[in-house]
């Protein structure tokens, strides 16, 4: 959901402050530390351009210094786009052993951030602008989208080509991880969905009824108010899973949609923590 009702009001990037950033820091180096060894490797970002039939993307490639390769993973943002705090949530992944791409899911309209600094997404005019940058993204563009920027990912030098695709996204970019898996279905293995909105519709275009034609496994986080809103849709999901016989985790987590993104008013570390080792866990499972 991205309704003005639901999604938080004033988002703060930790980047902006130095105190919000360290306290994630602390907790990711926590969390990386018990979870592999190699989750404390160095990272290398670089800013990318990333051609598509509709233009050229400006993304962030990020993957582990040294000599290797490693799974490829697609990040799609939420509402507020590509900004500060989602490059660091591309680098605490690539650390953990992943060739990351961070995209502009809004290219067509602005370059990244598309609004600078904090973002108050209950302010009319700014809701009004994000939202014609998502109207701008028409699921036809979404695929073709999707793959290009796998076909970027595969053709890193730092990417295991043998191993299949992880894709993960956030509010909005939970639909477009669904439609991601189903534009290209030979490369993607893994699908994360934390706090999606629209994931089950009534239209035919509906993302959950993509899943039979996906290879995946998927974890869906599902927001607490966002499941209050609309509480046949985690059952909608699990039948589908179920019919399509595809591994999956449907779980409502104790957090409100937008938990997961630091600087998010409801960010709960806690619960942000829980469901990033419950993707580590399955991209280690998946991405072979």
């Amino acid at each position: 959901m991205c309704d003005d009702d639901i999604h938080p009001g004033l988002v703060q990037d930790p980047t902006v402050s130095r105190r919000g950033l360290g306290l994630w820091t602390v907790a990711a180096a926590g969390v990386a530390a018990a979870t592999a060894a190699g989750a404390q490797a160095k990272v290398v970002e670089k800013d990318v351009q990333v051609k598509t039939p509709d233009g050229v993307s400006d993304s962030v490639l990020f993957y582990p210094e040294g000599k290797g390769t490693w799974p490829g993973v697609l990040l799609w943002p939420d509402i507020m786009g590509l900004r500060p705090v989602k490059r660091e949530m591309g680098r605490r992944l690539a650390s953990a052993g992943y060739v990351v791409l961070v995209v502009n899911p809004f290219y067509r309209s602005a370059k990244a951030p598309v609004l600078p600094g904090n973002i108050n997404f209950s302010d009319p005019a700014t809701r009004a602008t994000l939202m014609g940058y998502r109207q701008a993204m028409t699921n036809e563009g979404i695929d073709k989208d999707a793959v290009a920027y796998v076909a970027f990912l595969d053709a890193q030098p730092q990417t295991k080509k043998k191993a299949r695709v992880g894709v993960q996204g956030y509010c909005m970019g939970g639909p477009l991880s669904f439609r991601t898996a189903g534009a290209v279905p030979g490369r993607i293995g893994a699908v994360g969905s934390f706090h999606g909105g629209g994931l089950v519709t009534k239209e035919a275009s509906s993302p959950h009824l993509l899943i039979p034609k996906t290879k995946a496994e998927y974890l869906v986080a599902v927001a607490r108010n966002d499941d209050a809103r609309a509480p046949d849709d985690k059952e909608v999901l699990k039948k589908a899973f179920a019919d399509a016989g595809k591994r999956a985790v449907v779980e409502v987590y104790t957090a409100d949609h937008g938990w997961c993104v630091p600087g998010s008013q409801v960010y709960d570390q806690a619960q942000a923590e829980r469901a990033w080792s419950e993707l580590l866990a399955m991209y280690k499972r998946a991405l072979v």
